[in-house]
């Protein structure tokens, strides 16, 4: 009970951070987001790890090429381009985008690693997809055809295939969840700072801008991973992955409950999406690939599955 607790929380941060994040961008560069989140979360979760996991940090640092590759794509380039969609389209749109992750991360694995998956595998990747082009062409796929598509939710496209990318390198890191998160985090930190210096990255300047930061380097950046990891402790990795379709849940809950309704096309797009995940993950589950890969996958669900939203 107090897992599935830790879980739903989990989530409800990270539905929390496309709402804020939307109103943020409309003063705040989507640099100046990312820089300060990761700067400003990076010792609290670095000594989240230490406590919590107490890891052997010489064995972590020694991986530092691949945390340096995942840092780049899963803490700067995915963050990048989701603070960089939502200054272009909406919080509910791109959380029904970022609920394909899971069917997208199966092609992903067909294509990278040799993984198979099932006709209903197939089926759920379908229907995500067509959920998603719900979503991106408003109910007229015909736009598909005319590539009159909004350029946050291009954005967004991008988004989930660098996480999709992020995903696969992390399933077979191997360390633990928080301690490689935390790393990631710090790297992002020391190398995004000559680009944020170069351009002029700025802290909040209005007490508006300074609440927005405030929720997202406290909530989605330290509490959902805490609380994630938390979970996991108890819960199996594939039970944790169902709670993710929660964040489109609670984004139309919140999108609604500030006055801001949700459309048919929407509203199907989103069962479509959410069907497709759960016949993709439950059901669809991926066969082993033909030529067996070397090693198990061994990183925990937090480091395979959390959008990092």
């Amino acid at each position: 009970m107090k897992a599935s607790l830790y879980l739903v929380l989990a989530t409800l941060f990270w539905s929390g951070n496309f709402i804020v994040a939307q109103a943020a961008v409309a003063s705040m560069t989507p640099m100046d987001l990312t820089f300060w989140r990761w700067a400003l979360a990076a010792v609290p979760l670095l000594l989240l790890a230490h406590f919590v996991e107490k890891p052997d940090w010489r064995a972590v640092l020694r991986r530092w090429p691949v945390l340096l590759l995942l840092s780049v794509l899963g803490m700067s380039g995915y963050t990048l381009l989701l603070y960089g969609a939502l200054g272009h389209t909406s919080a509910m749109n791109a959380s029904l985008i970022t609920a394909a992750n899971p069917a997208l991360i199966v092609v992903l694995a067909m294509v990278l690693t040799g993984e198979r998956t099932t006709r209903l595998g197939w089926l759920g990747i379908c229907l995500g997809l067509l959920g998603v082009l719900l979503v991106l062409t408003r109910g007229e796929l015909q736009r598909v055809i005319s590539l009159s598509l909004n350029i946050g939710e291009l954005l967004m496209i991008g988004a989930i295939f660098v996480w999709g990318c992020y995903t696969i390198i992390a399933r077979r890191l191997g360390l633990p969840a928080i301690a490689a998160t935390a790393v990631q985090v710090a790297i992002a930190a020391v190398t995004l700072a000559p680009v944020a210096l170069a351009t002029n990255v700025r802290l909040p300047e209005t007490p508006a801008e300074a609440w927005s930061l405030a929720y997202i380097v406290v909530f989605p950046s330290l509490g959902a991973y805490l609380l994630w990891n938390l979970a996991l402790k108890t819960t199996p990795s594939g039970t944790a992955g169902n709670y993710l379709n929660l964040i489109v849940v609670f984004t139309a809950v919140i999108t609604v409950a500030m006055g801001t309704p949700l459309t048919l096309v929407q509203i199907a797009g989103g069962v479509l999406v959410i069907a497709g995940v759960l016949l993709t993950g439950l059901r669809g589950q991926t066969k082993p690939p033909a030529i067996a890969a070397p090693g198990p996958a061994s990183c925990t669900a937090s480091n395979a599955q959390a959008p990092k939203a």
